[in-house]
């Protein structure tokens, strides 16, 4: 007797869309890769596609380019930021751009066969939905900002759009987009944030770090944005009882500076890294910028956080949202950072509510909780 054929259900495609301007977009949309393949191994395709460079004409495809340049001017940038917030001024702007941007937008979609398309992007979700007008197919938004969100982040056709904080989900409600399509869920972080290892001697160990002395963790993201090097020197002459750990990034010569630079105590340099979490779950606490993904990455490992700067409009509510959970400080000047730093140092036990705070505020299984929502809306 011939046994019957199993039939096997052909994986569903998803889309995810992003661009390099920021590391936060690109990180955010592989932490759901990961966790699509996590909870559904071998059920879905997941592919990525940078739609500024990929799709978009010039001027737009410069976009990745751009944004290092730019960021190094905050106050203009807060000001570009702020000129095109709102409910009509987004939807003016968008409206400016559709003829530049419509034959990239519909070449995405017809190019590309997904059974979902997945935005982590704020600046391409309204040419989406258009580009999708009388399309069966599904169309989902990630915000990958906190809590400061861009009206730009928010089309009402949105099938769903997911955001990490009540606060992002009242934006979205001001501009138009209908309660029930907004979901508050959390920022996706990579899955190795969310079992870190326990075992700090051993790290410390490992990475060269003395035993018995606080670790104040630097970050200034993957490009070394920030003024990490005044606050390192800052630290330096205060001479705590404590020492650094300062990744510079792709910053190399921020690293050489800090590296040819005499330190009166112990100071550990590093490039790029992907190592974040054994660097967390080793340090005291972090001095970081106010960006999304490292906040949310602290969060989840129980760092207090020193933030030392922000990119105005975009990162403001990041700011007030870690102070107003005491889960950290505002730091903007160099001394201020040495009076945090200073203070959880000689008070462990202020550090310790610090770290207790920032765990309460922790959503580590977003990505996954996210990647379950993904599955559901592509199988439909």
């Amino acid at each position: 007797m011939d046994t019957p054929a199993t039939s096997v259900e052909p994986k569903k495609r998803v889309v995810f869309l992003f661009s390099d301007t920021g590391g936060g977009h690109r990180s955010a949309t592989e932490a759901m890769i990961e966790a699509l393949d996590l909870e559904f191994p071998g059920q879905f395709e997941s592919s990525k596609i940078d739609f500024f460079k990929e799709y978009y004409p010039k001027p737009f495809s410069y976009a990745p380019e751009l944004y290092p340049p730019m960021a190094k001017f905050p106050a203009a940038w807060g000001l570009s930021y702020k000129a095109f917030d709102g409910k009509h001024r987004s939807r003016a702007a968008n409206r400016v751009t559709w003829p530049l941007v419509r034959k990239g937008a519909r070449a995405l979609v017809r190019e590309n066969p997904a059974d979902l398309f997945v935005s982590v992007h704020p600046l391409v979700n309204t040419a989406m939905v258009r580009a999708m007008q009388g399309d069966p197919r599904r169309f989902i938004t990630v915000v990958t900002d906190m809590v400061s969100t861009h009206a730009f982040w928010f089309d009402y056709r949105a099938d769903l759009i997911i955001v990490p904080t009540p606060e992002a989900m009242v934006k979205a409600v001001e501009t138009g987009v209908p309660a029930g399509n907004v979901r508050v869920v959390g920022l996706p972080i990579a899955d190795r944030f969310t079992h870190l290892p326990t075992d700090r001697p051993a790290i410390r160990e490992r990475l060269g770090w003395v035993e018995d002395l606080p670790c104040v963790l630097l970050v200034g993201g993957g490009d070394g944005m920030g003024p990490l090097e005044e606050v390192a020197k800052a630290l330096d002459k205060a001479h705590l009882k404590a020492q650094l750990a300062v990744i510079c990034g792709r910053n190399e010569h921020l690293r050489e500076r800090l590296d040819s630079h005499d330190w009166k105590i112990p100071v550990h340099t590093y490039g790029f890294t992907r190592d974040m979490p054994d660097f967390m779950a080793a340090a005291d606490m972090i001095v970081t910028k106010a960006g999304p993904g490292t906040i949310c990455e602290a969060f989840a490992a129980r760092l207090p956080l020193i933030l030392y700067s922000r990119m105005p409009g975009q990162e403001d509510g990041n700011v007030t949202y870690v102070v107003q959970h005491e889960a950290g400080v505002w730091a903007p000047r160099p001394w201020e950072v040495v009076q945090a730093v200073t203070r959880w140092v000689e008070d462990p036990e202020a550090r310790v509510r610090a770290s207790e705070a920032a765990a309460r505020v922790a959503k580590p299984q977003a990505a996954r909780d996210i990647a379950r929502i993904i599955a559901d809306h592509a199988r439909e």
